[in-house]
Protein backbone atom coordinates (compact mmCIF):
# COMPACT_ATOMS: atom_id res chain seq x y z
CA UNK A 1 0.00 0.00 0.00
CA UNK A 2 1.28 3.49 -1.04
CA UNK A 3 0.54 6.04 1.69
CA UNK A 4 -0.67 9.22 0.53
CA UNK A 5 -1.88 12.57 2.69
CA UNK A 6 -5.18 12.75 3.53
CA UNK A 7 -7.26 16.06 1.94
CA UNK A 8 -9.60 17.85 4.17
CA UNK A 9 -12.71 16.50 2.87
CA UNK A 10 -10.96 12.88 4.09
CA UNK A 11 -10.38 13.93 7.53
CA UNK A 12 -13.41 15.07 7.90
CA UNK A 13 -14.93 11.77 7.07
CA UNK A 14 -12.45 9.81 9.46
CA UNK A 15 -14.70 10.51 12.14
CA UNK A 16 -17.25 8.68 10.59
CA UNK A 17 -14.89 5.79 8.91
CA UNK A 18 -12.91 5.18 12.02
CA UNK A 19 -15.52 5.65 15.34
CA UNK A 20 -13.68 6.77 18.64
CA UNK A 21 -10.78 8.19 16.97
CA UNK A 22 -9.80 11.57 17.26
CA UNK A 23 -7.73 14.19 15.14
CA UNK A 24 -5.12 15.85 17.03
CA UNK A 25 -2.07 17.73 15.83
CA UNK A 26 -1.36 15.98 12.44
CA UNK A 27 -2.35 12.93 13.87
CA UNK A 28 -5.11 10.20 14.98
CA UNK A 29 -5.07 9.23 18.16
CA UNK A 30 -7.56 6.51 20.25
CA UNK A 31 -7.40 5.90 23.99
CA UNK A 32 -8.41 2.23 24.68
CA UNK A 33 -9.19 0.62 28.17
CA UNK A 34 -9.23 -2.65 29.70
CA UNK A 35 -10.27 -4.35 32.82
CA UNK A 36 -6.57 -5.23 34.02
CA UNK A 37 -2.90 -4.93 32.98
CA UNK A 38 -3.01 -8.22 31.18
CA UNK A 39 -6.35 -7.43 28.85
CA UNK A 40 -4.33 -4.11 27.78
CA UNK A 41 -0.95 -6.07 26.92
CA UNK A 42 -2.93 -9.09 25.37
CA UNK A 43 -4.19 -6.18 23.00
CA UNK A 44 -0.72 -4.22 22.15
CA UNK A 45 0.62 -7.97 21.10
CA UNK A 46 -2.46 -8.59 18.85
CA UNK A 47 -1.78 -4.69 16.97
CA UNK A 48 2.12 -5.34 17.00
CA UNK A 49 1.22 -8.01 14.52
CA UNK A 50 -0.93 -6.19 12.35
CA UNK A 51 1.49 -3.40 12.64
CA UNK A 52 4.44 -5.70 11.20
CA UNK A 53 2.10 -6.83 8.48
CA UNK A 54 1.65 -3.34 7.57
CA UNK A 55 5.13 -2.39 8.18
CA UNK A 56 3.77 0.81 10.29
CA UNK A 57 4.14 1.49 14.15
CA UNK A 58 2.18 3.63 16.22
CA UNK A 59 3.42 5.44 19.11
CA UNK A 60 0.95 4.66 21.73
CA UNK A 61 1.58 3.52 25.71
CA UNK A 62 0.14 1.81 28.75
CA UNK A 63 -0.93 2.48 31.80
CA UNK A 64 -2.34 -0.40 33.75
CA UNK A 65 -5.67 -0.95 32.10
CA UNK A 66 -5.67 1.82 29.72
CA UNK A 67 -3.71 1.85 26.34
CA UNK A 68 -3.22 5.22 24.10
CA UNK A 69 -2.61 4.63 20.51
CA UNK A 70 -1.45 7.86 18.28
CA UNK A 71 -1.09 7.12 14.53
CA UNK A 72 0.75 9.38 11.81
CA UNK A 73 2.89 8.57 8.74
CA UNK A 74 5.99 10.90 9.90
CA UNK A 75 7.78 10.41 6.47
CA UNK A 76 4.77 12.56 4.86
CA UNK A 77 4.05 14.77 7.67
CA UNK A 78 0.63 13.85 8.53
CA UNK A 79 -2.19 11.37 8.65
CA UNK A 80 -2.29 8.86 5.45
CA UNK A 81 -4.50 6.43 4.11
CA UNK A 82 -2.71 3.74 5.97
CA UNK A 83 -3.38 5.65 9.38
CA UNK A 84 -6.79 4.98 8.44
CA UNK A 85 -6.34 1.38 7.36
CA UNK A 86 -4.52 0.59 10.50
CA UNK A 87 -6.96 2.57 12.95
CA UNK A 88 -9.77 0.48 10.89
CA UNK A 89 -7.83 -2.87 11.57
CA UNK A 90 -7.27 -1.96 15.62
CA UNK A 91 -11.00 -0.73 15.83
CA UNK A 92 -11.93 -4.12 14.50
CA UNK A 93 -9.54 -6.32 17.13
CA UNK A 94 -11.11 -4.01 19.96
CA UNK A 95 -14.79 -4.98 19.00
CA UNK A 96 -13.84 -8.76 19.17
Amino acid sequence: MEPYLLQNEELKELVFKIPGWEINNKQIQREFKFLNFVEAFSFMTKIALICEKYNHHPNWENVYSKVIIRLSTHDLGGITNLDQTLASEINKVFDQ
